[in-house]
């Protein structure tokens, strides 16, 4: 497989099947008495990450399929250590409440990678449409809620000043694309503002900071969180906020209707206040509100979501409560 990246130019290595045989051999205890049959770069972001899936069987003829995380900047110890505390935690794939990460099985420092198993399933996403959509609902809920009680003390914080500082390094870019809409995008800033400095930071803990359906995979009735390489200490409202924001977003886009998934976001907030307390209903429609604005600017990111970026400018000043008169 021809593969170049200057930032990584190991990574010719992580895609030869013989040299991969070599390292996990040397590298890994479960690569140890494994062939490798099969290497697949599943992402790439030029000079910044790689994702590599490899397909390994033993001597046995079990296949063992790992996941591959490479970063330019170095090797993600922090994410690796994270998942490996989780795991040991009560996150392993036996465990009874049905909530896990993947398996962290080692690090191989020359190719900046750090690798866990692949899960089988299908992300939250994918079934939002189907009938039975709604069954992972509630169990969504009660893992956002596990993983902020692991009590895994985070190295990084993301408070409200973090969000609206996003809002304000993002929100500009648009009035640059759209300067139609300045007037429209300054008013949502100021309201996001005022947003923000009314609500309330109940408690701090580790929280995921990009929970939302992708990020969670459904293999039957176990569930599997995937990719904490932002955890940080925050109020665990951001998480539930972000994930009801992208529930909306997607039926928006999907069936032009915001509150098409209304049944499933109702079961999933209701249930996540039940275990963690009313108090942060509040906390929890700001940050809906908050994550449907950065929306804004990631809907002007993709050429087939630039049709509902004004939809989406729509939705945040009904949020806000601005009227629109220009």
């Amino acid at each position: 497989m021809d593969f170049s990246d200057e930032k990584m130019p190991f990574l010719a290595d992580a895609v030869d099947r013989v040299r991969v045989e070599e390292c996990f051999e040397g590298c890994l205890d479960i690569g140890k008495n494994c062939h490798v049959q099969n290497v697949r770069v599943i992402r790439h972001k030029l000079g910044r990450r790689c994702l590599i899936e490899y397909e390994l069987i033993d001597d046995a003829g079990e296949i063992i399929t790992l996941i591959g995380k490479v970063r330019a900047k170095g090797t993600d110890f922090r994410s690796y250590e994270l998942q490996k505390s989780l795991w040991k935690s009560g996150f392993a794939d036996d465990s009874a409440d049905g909530i896990s990460v993947p398996e962290p099985v080692g690090i191989i420092p020359e190719w900046q990678m750090w690798l866990q198993r692949r899960v089988e399933g299908v992300t939250a996403t994918q079934i939002l449409s189907q009938t039975n959509g709604i069954f992972p609902a509630k169990l969504i809920a009660e893992a956002a809620y596990k993983l902020h009680q692991a009590n895994i003390i985070p190295l990084r914080s993301h408070r409200m000043s973090d969000e609206l500082r996003i809002l304000h390094e993002r929100i500009p870019l648009v009035m640059e694309q759209y300067p139609q809409w300045q007037r429209r995008l300054e008013r949502i800033l100021l309201a996001s503002d005022d947003l923000g400095a009314n609500t309330p930071e109940l408690k701090l803990c580790g929280i995921h900071r990009d929970f939302y359906p992708d990020q969670v995979i459904i293999n039957n009735s176990r569930l599997y969180l995937l990719d904490l390489d932002l955890y940080c200490a925050g109020n665990p409202a951001v998480d539930i906020g972000n994930f009801i924001a992208h529930l909306q977003e997607y039926s928006l886009r999907t069936v032009g209707n915001s509150q098409a998934l209304q049944e499933y976001e109702n079961i999933f907030k209701t249930r996540f206040l039940q275990l963690i307390g009313d108090e942060f209903s509040p906390a929890i429609q700001a940050y809906t509100t908050l994550t449907l604005v950065r929306h804004i600017h990631i809907s002007t990111l993709f050429p087939e979501r630039r049709p509902f970026t004004e939809t989406l400018l729509n939705l945040c000043e009904q949020r806000l409560n601005i009227t629109h008169n220009s």
